[in-house]
């Protein structure tokens, strides 16, 4: 599903992701891990094409991503650590606004499967300035599904919820059975609870490895925060 051979990204005399090759198969959850700097964010945008790609190549399903070719967008969907919404809209009136905005026209079924899928039907009509930050978070993720891309980029999804929010949010993701998700984030909690795999980026470098096996590896096995 996503190929990554040999890249790298520098920034001046600065090596940020240094001959990177890894694959992240169908419907793999995958983490991508690494300290604040490592390059996470280098890594993820250069996945979207927001990044060109400097050396080494990146596929996705299959095609080359390159600012040439459009193929390889359909199959993804992004949503960012902060999720820009319009706070005097109310749910259903968000999902809208950017459904039209990326197809061009409306499925209200469809959106009103994946609100459900959120669990925020019941709150659809209520403005987004009312929403917890857990409910935002999941209207994102929802903006995020209605594009019914095959693969999922997730920053950081649970960043700043409480306990109960992140519980939603990962129910959600567990029920996602038929995607692929590449999920940055540094709970180990949510990891062990979710993931099948890990990205492990380092001194530029990344390994992956099963959640189990890097765990160990890293000597975290009974850390769960």
């Amino acid at each position: 599903m996503i190929k990554v051979t040999n890249l790298s990204q520098s920034f001046g005399k600065k090596v940020i992701l240094d001959d990177i090759e890894i694959e992240i198969n169908k419907n793999e959850i995958c983490a991508l891990v690494g300290r604040n700097g490592a390059g996470k964010s280098t890594f993820i945008h250069s996945l979207l094409g927001l990044l060109p790609v400097k050396q080494g190549t990146i596929s996705i399903n299959g095609t080359f991503v390159t600012r040439k070719r459009n193929e390889w967008k359909r199959a993804i969907a992004y949503l960012p650590e902060k999720f820009m919404l319009y706070p005097m809209l109310t749910g259903i009136e968000n999902i809208v606004f950017f459904a039209e905005a990326a197809t061009k026209s409306i499925d209200m079924g469809r959106i009103e499967q994946v609100l459900t899928s959120v669990r925020l039907w019941d709150d659809h009509d209520v403005q987004v300035k009312k929403y917890s930050k857990g409910m935002l978070q999941r209207l994102g993720l929802a903006i995020t599904l209605y594009q019914d891309a095959t693969i999922l980029i997730l920053d950081e999804p649970t960043s700043g919820i409480d306990p109960m929010g992140r519980k939603e949010i990962l129910e959600v993701l567990k029920s996602l059975h038929d995607k692929t998700i590449l999920l940055s984030s540094h709970h180990l909690d949510e990891i062990k609870q979710i993931c099948s795999h890990v990205a492990y980026l380092e001194h530029g470098k990344m390994e992956k490895y099963t959640v189990t096996d890097f765990l160990q590896t890293q000597n975290l096995g009974g850390i769960g925060s």
